[in-house]
């Protein structure tokens, strides 16, 4: 007798498709290999811009994960709103920014707040506005070791930045950012080797800051792609975030990870234009519309399907002639990026031995949630 895959849906005649849909069982195991992957639990910073929820954070709060990483004011919030002990804001805030993140502080006094700098200019208006409403802002410097989107190159100017930081009433230095997002080989050595000489210079900063009197800095580095690298050292803070979910894109190329698909989209055939083509209700507004056409999306119980279009609410995929699908059929389709996926829904269906048993509100997905 066949069994029946994980994914299915007994009762997915209720759900009105496209729909985002959440395997909590799933997302347990992925938590319990994160956890289980460090040699202890203060040394993981979850990044919770994936998921976006209060209810998989709480899962991560129950396994006895305290600090996290977000990347927008509302993701800092939901994270208060839920008790978060450690909430990194990693993102440089401007003016409008940095004013709500102050209000944060002053709204949820429980959680304690930091931020990302990489000038003094910023570093300077953040604490000029902090004094201003009788506060004190973390702050961690942010390196750029490759990325090349945003932070400054370890050098020399690192170290004075951080005295300079030192110097300022309203900040206060905490450590280094160092994100190697940009480190994707697929082959693990070569991935560990350019993650070790990306490192290297974070290292050497650290050391020199405590040569000139500093504490220690705290190190915050890696994502998903480099977790397994940085969960060996001893002394850092690791932050991936796709890890709860996981997606088609790090599943194709991260095989050395356990993690597995947590998170589908599944989607409903709704016209057939003609012997080949089938239409599917799946389009940019309901997966992430980036990278190749043919990638964005794999249907597990479809995979010979190959996409050849796609407007705001429609996918349409060819298939060979004589096919047997028909108007009204479901498919389950991982996204090649979850991230950006998740913040297309409003709510995420959760999906118990094959039922659905309820929702996930994707509550930051919103730019303002209250501050």
């Amino acid at each position: 007798m066949e069994q029946t895959p994980w994914y299915w849906i007994d009762d997915v005649a209720q759900l009105d498709t496209p729909a985002l849909v959440v395997y909590p069982d799933r997302v347990k195991q992925n938590i319990a290999y994160l956890t289980g992957a460090v040699n202890e639990l203060s040394r993981l910073r979850p990044h919770v811009k994936t998921n976006k929820s209060r209810e998989a954070t709480r899962l991560l709060l129950e396994a006895g994960i305290t600090k996290f990483k977000c990347a927008t004011v509302a993701e800092a919030e939901m994270l208060a709103m839920i008790d978060a002990p450690d909430v990194l804001l990693a993102y440089q805030p401007n003016e409008t920014k940095i004013h709500r993140l102050l209000k944060l502080m002053s709204t949820y006094p429980a959680t304690e707040f930091s931020c990302l700098v990489d000038n003094l200019t910023t570093a300077r208006q953040l604490s000029d506005l902090a004094v201003a409403a009788g506060l004190i802002v973390p702050v961690y410097v942010d390196l750029n070791i490759g990325m090349n989107r945003t932070g400054i190159a370890p050098s020399d100017d690192v170290l004075t930045l951080y005295s300079e930081l030192a110097q300022l009433p309203g900040v206060r230095p905490m450590g280094l950012h160092a994100y190697d997002g940009h480190l994707r080989d697929t082959d693990l050595a070569v991935r560990t080797m350019k993650c070790d000489a990306a490192f290297e210079p974070v290292k050497r900063l650290q050391a020199a800051l405590v040569a000139r009197g500093f504490d220690k800095p705290i190190l915050v580095v890696g994502g998903s792609p480099t977790f397994p690298i940085h969960a060996k050292r001893a002394d850092v803070e690791c932050s991936p975030g796709t890890f709860i979910y996981w997606d088609r894109g790090y599943q194709s190329i991260l095989s050395e990870q356990p993690f597995q698909p947590a998170a589908l989209v599944v989607s409903r055939v709704i016209s057939l234009p003609d012997s080949t083509k089938i239409c599917l209700d799946v389009g940019h507004k309901s997966v992430a519309a980036e990278g190749e056409l043919s990638q964005r999306i794999h249907f597990f119980n479809a995979p010979e399907l190959n996409a050849i279009g796609q407007s705001e609410e429609h996918l349409v995929v060819e298939a060979s002639e004589g096919h047997s699908y028909k108007v009204g059929d479901v498919f389950y389709g991982l996204p090649n990026h979850i991230c950006p996926t998740v913040a297309l829904y409003e709510r995420a269906s959760t999906i118990e031995n094959g039922t659905v048993t309820g929702e996930w509100m994707t509550i930051s997905r919103d730019r303002l949630i209250s501050v």
